[in-house]
């Protein structure tokens, strides 16, 4: 559905519930061909409150967020409130009465019961007169979220009253017909999902697959058991956890291609520079310096950076540039040593002191490529974690004499270029495939929309 653009317009006061130019719009174009009936008259609100013992021993984990995109529940993160927590099971519910026009409702799934707060409520579809699933679809189709619009005054930061929520008027077909659309969309999501999955796979595969190019075994995983058995000469340090790795410490000998440390194959790595920023990425011409998440999934990010203050002169030898490596030194434990290629990069974004820039030697014997690669195999994952410093959980480092010791095999020129050819193979295929993932949702969420406006019967499919 899309509202009408021109400025001017005539309508009955009568026909619009609340003056606001985009409310008085959507009161005249949210249509719905199905029978409609009150929210209210479909589902009750659950009130049970959570107690703080139960908080405490997470026998009911507190609400985290609901997803615009998907509409799904996560929980579990948080662990502390001062705020009333209202339960939530399995199959009800759970409506963002802040965010509910943008998608934010979600089923609660699983047996873990999760507490929200005031500005959600909680749900308790009837269903013996609406399908659960059907409701959630409705409750996030068009027609739904520009009533939600609408019954908070069209403004950016409304949020909707339980009277109002339960006055919404939801899409009513018969139960047959609720339950033909909700397999429409589960058998939809099934084909999607397994483009997904192939995906995924694929781009998983790409670091084992190099292992086995390089003439390595598959990197054994640290085994969890309380008693085992290690030679002394095998442990630098002792201590259980220590050994327990130690156990599974990578053998680079067995090799075909020599083993070099990364300091012979580059000539340093150069950190940038963190001044305190402003609290908003750049705009326009504006300087800017690159936040450490700007490489910590393994692919460059440029957005991720905060802009400089006018007032202080930008340190032009950090700006980024294409074609840089650019290497984390600091994050948890899991993106330390995260790594990535700049390709197109926007000027004037420099280096944080987080994060390495690898400076190249001439006729260098290393493809930028290759090296990007192998920085993220376990073999080299195993070197850099077992280097960390730092006590905090949440903040480890690693030195630039550590990252400039890790070893790897280092094949010919040639023999990299062939690994790397075959890498951005997969790679493609598997954007392709996610790809076609994006977009068989994309059909399947117009089609169903249709199917919940009854301007498309789902008889016909």
């Amino acid at each position: 559905m899309s509202t009408v653009s021109s400025k001017v317009f005539s309508s009955n006061f009568s026909a619009i519930q609340f003056w606001d130019v985009r409310s008085a719009y959507l009161s005249l174009v949210n249509h719905c061909a199905w029978e409609k009936t009150p929210l209210g008259l479909l589902v009750t609100i659950r009130n049970d409150e959570a107690t703080k013992d139960e908080i405490e021993k997470g026998a009911v984990l507190l609400l985290d967020r609901i997803s615009f995109d998907e509409g799904k529940v996560y929980s579990g993160k948080k662990t502390a409130t001062r705020m009333k927590q209202f339960k939530g099971y399995f199959g009800d519910i759970v409506v963002s009465k802040i965010n509910a026009r943008k998608g934010a409702i979600g089923i609660v799934e699983g047996n873990d019961t999760i507490g929200s707060t005031i500005h959600f409520r909680t749900l308790i579809p009837n269903n013996k007169k609406i399908d659960t699933k059907f409701l959630w679809l409705a409750l996030r189709s068009s027609f739904c979220r520009n009533q939600f619009v609408i019954l908070t005054g069209g403004q950016g930061k409304g949020e909707i009253s339980e009277t109002n929520l339960l006055s919404v008027e939801v899409p009513y077909p018969s139960l047959p017909v609720q339950q033909k659309i909700v397999g429409y969309w589960e058998k939809g999501n099934i084909n999607a999902n397994k483009h997904a999955e192939l995906s995924h796979n694929i781009s998983d595969s790409i670091p084992d697959y190099l292992v086995l190019e390089i003439g390595l075994k598959p990197l054994k995983q640290a085994h969890s058991r309380r008693s085992f058995v290690s030679f002394w000469k095998e442990i630098d340090r002792w201590g259980v956890n220590l050994a327990r790795e130690m156990t599974c410490q990578p053998n680079l000998s067995k090799s075909p291609f020599p083993v070099v440390s990364l300091s012979e194959v580059i000539s340093d790595l150069q950190n940038g520079w963190s001044p305190k920023c402003l609290g908003r990425k750049v705009e326009g011409d504006e300087w800017g310096v690159l936040k450490v998440g700007a490489v910590s999934f393994g692919w460059f990010d440029e957005r991720q950076n905060k802009a400089l203050p006018p007032n202080l002169t930008p340190r032009e030898q950090y700006e980024v540039k294409p074609g840089d490596l650019i290497i984390s030194r600091a994050n948890i434990t899991q993106y330390v040593g995260a790594c990535a290629l700049v390709g197109k990069v926007r000027p004037k974004l420099m280096l944080c002191d987080k994060l390495f820039r690898v400076i190249w030697k001439q006729d260098s014997t290393v493809l930028p490529e290759y090296l990007n690669e192998i920085l993220k195999i376990p073999h080299l994952r195993w070197q850099i974690e077992n280097n960390l410093t730092g006590a905090s959980p949440t903040m480890k480092n690693i030195s630039k004499p550590a990252l400039m010791a890790l070893q790897f095999p280092l094949p010919p020129l040639s023999v990299q270029e062939k690994i790397i050819k075959i890498i951005e193979s997969k790679r493609v295929e598997s954007r392709a495939l996610l790809q076609k993932a994006s977009d068989n949702r994309k059909t399947l969420v117009k089609k169903v929309e249709k199917f919940i406006l009854g301007t498309l019967s789902v008889e016909d499919f």
